[in-house]
């Protein structure tokens, strides 16, 4: 039987308590004791240098894989790898390596059986791509069309937390505005947790910042 999270963190959304993964392909942890806790309306930014843990951190959270030790809880009650799926969608930093669909319509459909007209309209004009047409290759939209795209598709889902590795990463100027002001509106009743090199981008959304050592989380 499960045991439920800590009585201080029954009032959170999201909370992590002591949360390690050590797989036994590495010699040490690369998550050590992670506590956090972010509630809906508020942006989480996790920062840290490159091999700090910061992208299986979201791994662990998204349910792609289980933490040798802690507890993931929502609202107050522990969630299994098959709960944090269905509840989280994550966007890869690169996520034009993990689109399977030969086309923008395709890549949404993968995974929807039953989905209609009106509600992909209304994601592709929510995250701006409503102007593509549904036949266009993925590859061939640009580095920020193809972020939005894989926006899109977890948004189909209602995910109630969104998981963002480097979303600004590569981008211009002009499109991480963009990228950040959509962020912005998709915050509003979700969890969002952001790992980045550049956590000053996010300053806009008032978030609630961490940084990420040797897989140990501090608040900063």
């Amino acid at each position: 039987m499960m045991v439920g999270c800590s009585a201080g963190l029954l009032a959170t959304v999201l909370s992590l308590e002591r949360v390690s993964y050590h797989p036994a392909t590495v010699p040490c942890p690369l998550l050590r004791q992670v506590s956090m806790a972010v509630k809906p309306g508020e942006t989480a930014v996790v920062m840290g240098a490159s091999g700090a843990g910061k992208s299986t951190l979201l791994e662990v959270v998204a349910g792609l894989a289980r933490p040798s030790q802690g507890r993931i809880c929502w609202q107050g009650e522990p969630m299994d790898r098959r709960q944090r799926h269905r509840r989280c969608g994550l966007v890869f930093q690169f996520p034009e390596r993990h689109f399977l669909g030969l086309t923008v319509r395709q890549e949404l459909q993968l995974g929807q059986r039953r989905l209609r007209e009106e509600r992909l309209g209304a994601v592709l004009t929510q995250v701006g791509l409503n102007h593509v047409p549904p036949q266009q290759p993925p590859e061939r939209l640009s580095g920020g069309q193809q972020r939005r795209l894989a926006l899109a598709v977890q948004l189909l889902r209602d995910p109630q937390v969104l998981l963002l590795d480097e979303p600004t990463a590569g981008l211009d100027w002009s499109v991480r505005h963009s990228l950040l002001e959509l962020l912005g509106q998709l915050q509003t009743g979700r969890v969002l947790v952001v790992v980045t090199h550049e956590p000053k981008l996010f300053a806009p959304l008032k978030p609630l910042c961490w940084r990420l050592q040797d897989g140990a989380l501090e608040p900063c």
